[in-house]
């Protein structure tokens, strides 16, 4: 770690460590709910801790959502599942600033502690910003920047936290809450979609779901701590630091996925129906069987070497599986290699059949592109019951 980033948080630690030996009364602590942004990681909002010590004039943000983009071999280790995030702490200027570029509202709510508690939560974060503890190793659903709050405030209050319980009703998974946040964005939709596994079918619980922070605000505007005899709130009203309205949806049809998905497999009928050229089918075959094959090397990667937990057991890997490279290879090499495609063909139909029945949502949007792959394979696998076989795989 840089020598000048170990001085400050030891400077940070030593602010804090003034403050618990304080009166704690002194101290305030407020919840930060911030509103989705526009960009990729922005989109479900971000949740923070704000500490207020007006005797020491400080007024600090402690945010867990921190990475740095010039980390060595970002990208890979992001897609490995192995980037590091941290607990990065800044002014509230500071930290609005970027919420106001970005036109994202955000919300302060102070939280009901008394000093004890408040000194319980204090020596918490301290232990968060010793150096070997202020990395930690992302998960989306169970360990992020708002559980990482929602933990502190919970290991603060004890038994003193009341949550307001399960509503009634059919109980969420955790694909449908994230789909909340993804519907202004179709084609981004569509890919963690496609990318998130079955763990991400789960059922996910109040608690489980507070790893969203507008989820965590909600749960926690309901919530309660024992005084007592008596209850009180556990977050007091919300006061809006800025002010701007959240993403709207996207509802341009030409550009939605379906659409163009069904105009291609439109397409591929039309070719399929009308042209015999050899050469024709095996450029259009390879063009498609090279997306597919991409699709299928990143089902290969996040089932399998990959950490990312929610991309694991990705059911997908049936339709996109790795027969789909050699069918490619086949074409590539002009072999006719017609067992390769017969396998694609009968493993896709039975995705399509029992699809619906497994336990991983069924996208709808995917249908077109697996009867693309069912349509292309099938006139590459000699069947004697399609009319549209390619005239030079029936001599074979």
């Amino acid at each position: 770690m840089p020598k000048i980033l170990t001085l400050a948080l030891l400077f940070l630690l030593a602010g804090l460590s003034d403050a618990i030996a304080q009166e704690n009364q002194k101290v305030e602590v407020y919840l930060i709910t911030c509103g989705p942004g526009t960009e990729t990681y922005s989109i479900y909002g971000h949740t923070a801790l704000r500490i207020v010590i007006p005797s020491q004039n400080s007024d600090l943000v402690y945010n867990w959502g921190v990475f740095d983009f010039s980390t060595p071999n970002f990208a890979w280790k992001f897609a490995k599942g192995r980037l590091e995030y941290m607990l990065g702490v800044e002014s509230l200027n500071s930290f609005l600033q970027d919420y106001f570029f970005e036109q994202r509202w955000v919300e302060s709510q102070k939280i009901n502690l008394q000093p004890d508690e408040t000194e319980i939560m204090l020596r918490l974060i301290a232990e968060n910003l010793k150096p070997e503890n202020i990395k930690y190793r992302y998960d989306f659903f169970y360990d992020d920047c708002s559980t990482r709050v929602r933990d502190l405030i919970e290991e603060s209050l004890g038994d003193k936290l009341i949550f307001p319980g399960e509503s009634k009703g059919k109980i969420p998974t955790f694909r449908q809450k994230t789909g909340e946040y993804q519907k202004p964005y179709p084609w981004l939709n569509l890919g963690i979609n496609l990318l998130m596994g079955s763990p991400g079918d789960r059922k996910a619980s109040f608690r489980d779901r507070m790893f969203l922070p507008e989820e965590l605000q909600k749960v926690f505007s309901n919530s309660s701590v024992i005084r007592g005899e008596e209850s009180v709130r556990l977050l007091e009203k919300p006061v809006r630091l800025l002010e701007y309205d959240s993403p709207s949806q996207r509802s341009i049809f030409i550009i939605n996925p379906v659409f163009i998905f069904s105009m291609i497999l439109l397409i591929v009928i039309l070719i399929t129906g009308l042209s015999g050229s050899e050469k024709l089918n095996r450029i259009i075959d390879i063009v498609i069987f090279s997306i597919f094959s991409v699709l299928a090397f990143l089902m290969i990667f996040f089932n399998f070497f990959t950490d990312h937990q929610q991309m694991k057991w990705n059911l997908n890997i049936i339709w996109l599986n790795p027969f789909i490279i050699m069918c490619l290879i086949s074409l590539i090499f002009n072999l006719n290699k017609l067992l390769w495609f017969r396998i694609t063909f009968f493993i896709t139909a039975f995705y399509l059949i029992v699809g619906p029945f497994l336990p991983q949502e069924f996208i709808t949007s995917f249908i077109p592109l697996i009867l693309i792959l069912l349509l292309r394979t099938s006139v590459r696998s000699a069947f004697r019951w399609n009319p549209y076989t390619l005239p030079h795989l029936t001599q074979l």
